[in-house]
């Protein structure tokens, strides 16, 4: 019997590669494909693949918002994101929100399918790097949260994207966004850190990890 799998990714060039991945391992068929996290959701429902796997960083709702909607709506659906972030922050929110495993984009082919199968099995599947995250989570303790955990996810993002140097009018295209809307997200990241520029942000987004260089 084959493993039904959705595709959740902005990127139509991804998606294509990740399919090609998951029908070659001739264990497994894509069901349906997404561009955005409304549609994962919509798809997800309509076709109730046995593993659904989603990229953070998606126009409108992101990653984490389609995990904490298909724990509420599909509860027994195990959600696997695939993404390009490997820091802390990331790993530790997406588990948070439900997911059942995280693998980087940078992984090889077999960690995809491997995951794909622990998760479709009902296990829990993450790269060592993810894992090292979590059990320094763990060690550290709730009292040891970062600031940045005061961010939602879309303030995360972001933050992370003025730390690398893009511009507002960068990130609104990124994310589907309004200029006015980037604005008013990095007015409140610089508010609840209590930071007064970019320089600041740029600084405190690597003391934090959350970007790396």
């Amino acid at each position: 019997m084959m493993i039904k799998v959705l595709l959740a990714d902005d990127h139509k060039i991804v998606r294509e590669g990740l399919r090609r991945i998951i029908e070659e391992s001739g264990e497994m068929e894509v069901v349906a494909e997404a561009a955005d996290g409304h549609d994962a959701i919509s798809r997800a429902l309509d076709t109730r693949p046995d593993v659904a796997v989603v990229d953070i960083s998606m126009p409108g709702m992101d990653g984490l918002e389609v995990v904490s909607q298909l724990k509420s709506l599909a509860p027994a659906m195990p959600v696997l994101i695939l993404t390009m972030h490997d820091e802390e922050q990331y790993v530790v929110r997406a588990v948070e929100s439900g997911a059942m495993g995280y693998v980087t984009k940078q992984s090889a082919p077999e960690q995809l399918v491997d995951a794909v199968k622990k998760l479709y099995a009902g296990g829990l599947y993450l790269t060592e790097k993810a894992s090292e995250a979590l059990a320094l989570r763990v060690i550290r303790g709730d009292k040891f949260k970062s600031d940045a955990e005061s961010l939602s996810m879309r303030e995360l993002q972001v933050l992370r994207k003025l730390a690398l140097g893009q511009t507002n009018h960068e990130i609104a295209d990124s994310y589907h966004l309004s200029v006015k809307t980037v604005d008013t997200y990095r007015s409140r990241i610089l508010k609840k850190l209590n930071l007064r520029n970019n320089a600041e942000l740029s600084r405190f987004a690597m003391q934090n990890k959350i970007v790396q260089i």
